[in-house]
């Protein structure tokens, strides 16, 4: 899906790292005049093994050592980051000059919106990422929107909106994740998004510990096994699952002891837990839209859990009479389309503009987001 830049539009960078932590998405992008998203290159950079398993600790709650290891990971996290942006512009060819700004979302560390005061923390220096790339370097998105009362999330449904909305039906973009999040966008009436629960990180941890390997590919892992009706009704009673929107969640509220919590030792085989798991993101997912937009006629989706096979066929029987298919059949690259999100967000900052929405996110108003670090 690489194209090759227009020379008379400017070029916006945008970075990613979510909840699975399984890389940093990078990617090159350019916003036509008459609407859209061109993109011109992406890639996804790994994690470094030792850092990874940091983050991943510390997005389940694990406390920090020291404010010496925050600082150490806020400069680390920044270095990956930059480099990512680097080998993404070595790559696709194009001089830095040629980028206006990069727009960087960091790597969640912590996510409170319900604390008193609420906060969220996001790592990544945006100082050192505009010194190593010399492009100006657009982060820290989500603090605003919480100091103006919101969850700071999910951000990215104003771009989905402006995107892949339609003027001919209930339609709703998903994405998953680490952790699944829907945005409707109704024919008449508000944009509304927020997170359902659980979607790459619970699946993909299960994997890991039971089969060595990081994801489970096509979901052919979960297609072995059984869904457990009992251990998924176990899991579907949490109360979060019951929160209305506006809602945000991440590893700290949905991880493996939360999971093992319903299960004792041996009671089932691994394979039929990584079915129930797959069913769990399916089920929510589904029952937040049929809640919240029951006339929904398409659903597009993007991030990891697209590649998942076995998961998109038990979305579509779950929602019949409903079209679900990939972003891919819209013009967005399914892999990309939160980088390139924040991309959008960047260039949104840069031209004084506001990037939440207030009937998503719960804040008071529209906010302009993000600090600017200049080239």
């Amino acid at each position: 899906m690489n194209t090759t830049a227009d020379p008379s539009l400017p070029l916006y960078l945008g970075l990613m790292s979510g909840t699975s932590a399984d890389g940093i998405d990078a990617a090159l992008v350019q916003f036509p005049a008459d609407g859209g998203c061109r993109f011109v290159h992406g890639l996804t950079a790994r994690w470094e093994p030792v850092l990874r398993a940091r983050l991943v600790a510390l997005g389940e709650g694990g406390p920090l050592q020291s404010l010496e290891e925050l600082g150490e990971l806020d400069a680390r996290i920044a270095i990956s980051f930059a480099a990512a942006a680097n080998q993404l512009l070595e790559e696709a060819g194009v001089d830095r000059s040629q980028v206006r700004a990069i727009g960087s979302h960091g790597q969640t560390v912590r996510h409170r919106p319900l604390a008193d005061p609420a906060f969220t923390v996001q790592l990544g220096d945006g100082n050192r990422i505009a010194e190593l790339t010399g492009i100006t370097t657009v982060c820290d998105f989500r603090r605003r929107d919480v100091a103006a009362g919101g969850h700071g999330a999910p951000l990215m449904p104003a771009f989905h909106l402006d995107m892949l909305g339609a003027a001919d039906e209930d339609r709703a973009v998903l994405n998953l994740g680490g952790i699944a999040n829907l945005t409707l966008i109704p024919r008449e009436g508000v944009v509304r998004g927020f997170d359902t629960g659980p979607a790459n990180a619970l699946m993909d941890a299960w994997c890991q510990r039971h089969t060595g390997r990081s994801f489970d590919a096509d979901g052919a892992y979960a297609a072995s096994g059984a869904v457990d009706d009992s251990l998924l009704a176990g899991w579907r009673a949490d109360p979060w699952f019951a929160l209305p929107p506006p809602k945000s969640t991440g590893r700290e509220q949905f991880h493996l002891p939360w999971a093992e919590a319903h299960m004792e030792e041996g009671q089932f085989a691994a394979a039929d837990v990584q079915a129930t798991l797959l069913e769990l993101t399916a089920a929510t997912v589904v029952d937040a839209l049929l809640a919240q937009q029951p006339h929904t006629r398409r659903v597009l989706v993007c991030g990891g859990g697209v590649r998942n096979t076995q998961l998109m066929r038990r979305l579509a029987a779950r929602l019949p009479g409903v079209v679900v298919e990939s972003t891919a059949l819209h013009g967005l690259d399914p892999e990309y389309v939160e980088a390139m999100g924040f991309a959008w967000l960047a260039q949104r900052t840069m031209d004084g503009l506001p990037g939440n929405l207030p009937s998503v996110t719960g804040a008071t108003g529209p906010r302009i987001l993000g600090a600017i670090h200049p080239a």
